[in-house]
Formats: C-alpha cells, sequence, structure tokens
C-alpha cells in the first residue's frame, strides 16, 4: 500500500478547517453539525474524523491556525525601521483578512467561546499576548524615535492598538463590510492626541 505524504495530509487538513471555517462562519459553532463539514468538504466522516474527532477540535484548530496567520503577518513587519503607523497595520489587517475571509465572522464566536472552552480561552490568551508582544516592540521604537510619547507604557499602548483594532473587527461583522480606512484615519487621529491646550 502506498504511503500518503506528509504534504497531502497537511493538504487535507487545510482543506477540513477551510470547510469547516466557511461553515462556522455561515451557520454559527452551536448551530452547524459536523453533517454540515461533511457536506461542506464533499469528504466522508472517516476522512474529516481522521484529522478532527470532534467539532471543539476543530475550532481549537481554527483558532490556532488563525491566530497563526496574524501573527505571521506581524512579524514579518519591520521592527527597527518601524512601519508606517497605522497605515501599515491596517494593510497587515487587510491581508489578514483577505488570506481569511472568513475570520471577521468567526472572531466573535471565537470570542464568545472563551466563555465556555478554557483551552480555547489559553490559546486565546497566549495568541493575543504574542501580538502584543510584537505590537509593544513597535511602540517602543516608535517612542526611540520620537513618533510617539515615552512617557506612557509601550505595553499599554500595544495593548490599547490591538483593543481598537479588534473593535474595528467586530464593527465589520456588526455594521457591514467598513471602510477600512476608518480604522487607519481613527488611529492617525488617537495617536496625534496631546495633552496641550
Amino acid at each position: 500500500m502506498a504511503r500518503v505524504s506528509q504534504e497531502h495530509l497537511e493538504a487535507r487538513r487545510q482543506q477540513i478547517l477551510e470547510g469547516a471555517a466557511r461553515v462556522f462562519a455561515r451557520e454559527g459553532f452551536h448551530r452547524a453539525s459536523m453533517q454540515d463539514v461533511l457536506r461542506e468538504t464533499g469528504l466522508s466522516a472517516g476522512a474529516v474524523y481522521r484529522y478532527f474527532p470532534s467539532k471543539d477540535a476543530m475550532i481549537l484548530a481554527l483558532a490556532t491556525s488563525v491566530l497563526g496567520v496574524v501573527r505571521e503577518t506581524f512579524e514579518s513587519l519591520p521592527v527597527d525601521e518601524p512601519p508606517n503607523l497605522p497605515d501599515d497595520i491596517v494593510r497587515a489587517m487587510e491581508r489578514v483578512w483577505s488570506t481569511l475571509p472568513y475570520a471577521p465572522a468567526l472572531l466573535p464566536q471565537v470570542w464568545t467561546e472563551t466563555l465556555r472552552n478554557p483551552e480555547l480561552a489559553a490559546i486565546l490568551q497566549e495568541g493575543i499576548g504574542r501580538l502584543v508582544e510584537i505590537w509593544t516592540r513597535f511602540v517602543e521604537t516608535y517612542q526611540r524615535n520620537g513618533w510617539m510619547r515615552d512617557d506612557v507604557p509601550a505595553h499599554d499602548v500595544a495593548r490599547t492598538l490591538l483593543a481598537c483594532v479588534q473593535g474595528f473587527m467586530l464593527q465589520r461583522v456588526l455594521l457591514g463590510n467598513a471602510e477600512v480606512g476608518i480604522l487607519a484615519n481613527g488611529l492617525r487621529g488617537l495617536m496625534s492626541v496631546t495633552e496641550e491646550r
């Protein structure tokens, strides 16, 4: 019997995850069934269960995958020569959204699911923690270059910037396909606030 290559196994796993993501984005985690995923992927139950023994396992894998793409996207931005904040942050988010078109519809579900799923909460906490570390390095560089105030902890600024992006992603889901330029303009405005009157 011929051995299946690792590339084939990974491609099949990815096919299942992408099908599950489409179903979850359309139906929600709790309305979607494994049968829905089987129909979406066109695969047999055995093929799907070989990779994911349950719907929860798929949700965990999807969250890990999405956070990995987001992390890699921001890790690819230069740190020593800072990106043109906020425009490069917005462009990076656009890359994530184009790579993972289902992500905006899944993120609110993932955030809600963390309330009942401690394993998912741990994955999200670690993933968001890594993003805050990356963004903290950006902010520290901006502060060293005089682009941002340096009397505010870089970590606090990074968490606030990330919260703005998360909030904007939620607005895109709730209010429709909000123009991404709104986020860029809003971040520009927030970053230019001074205490001088």
